[in-house]
Order: structure tokens, then sequence, then C-alpha cells
């Protein structure tokens, strides 16, 4: 019976995570679009983005959408690389970050 109610909860949440995961992965690609904004307002869409990609790395594989979470973990892992190496004016760094991330989703 208890592995029941376990079965029924897993079965909620991957419900939510695929009812939720088309908004979440646009949501960032939305962000993505802002980021060569100046100022304050392109940090959060940077960090937006950010999280969205890592709330879909961890939930992913454990609800069972495990091409999902490795397809998130690669952007995830070139928007780090790309965010690492910036260089020269913040308004190209962050476009080349747009760039290298949506090439990976």
């Amino acid at each position: 019976m208890h592995v029941d109610q376990f079965e029924v909860r897993l079965a909620r949440v991957r419900h939510r995570f695929a009812t939720a995961i088309e908004s979440k992965i646009s949501d960032a690609v939305v962000s993505a679009d802002h980021m060569t904004h100046d100022g304050h307002s392109a940090l959060e869409y940077v960090s937006k983005s950010y999280r969205e990609l890592h709330n879909i790395c961890g939930i992913g594989p454990t609800v069972g959408f495990t091409a999902t979470g490795d397809a998130a973990s690669t952007a995830k892992a070139s928007w780090a690389i790309a965010v690492r190496s910036v260089s020269g004016s913040a308004r190209h760094a962050v476009r080349r970050k747009r760039i290298i991330w949506c090439r990976t989703l």
C-alpha cells in the first residue's frame, strides 16, 4: 500500500513537470532574448534562465524525463562556460552567451 501512495505522488509530480516544461523552456528562451539589455535587467534575465535550466536539470531525470534533463544540463554547462569566459563589453558577452545557450536547446 505504501508503494502505491508513492507511485501516485510521483505520478502527480511527473504530470506537473510535464505540463510545465514547455513554459519553463519558453521562459528561459524569452529571458535569453532579453539578455542584451543594458544594466540590471540583463542580470535578472541571466539569473532567471539559469534557474529555469537548473530546475529542469534536477527534476527532469527524477521524474522520468532523462533526455530533457540531460539537454538542460548541457545547456546549463554551456551557459556556465560562457559566463566564465566573459571578455570585451558586457553587451557583447551577454549576446555571445545567448547564442551559445540557444544552440544547445
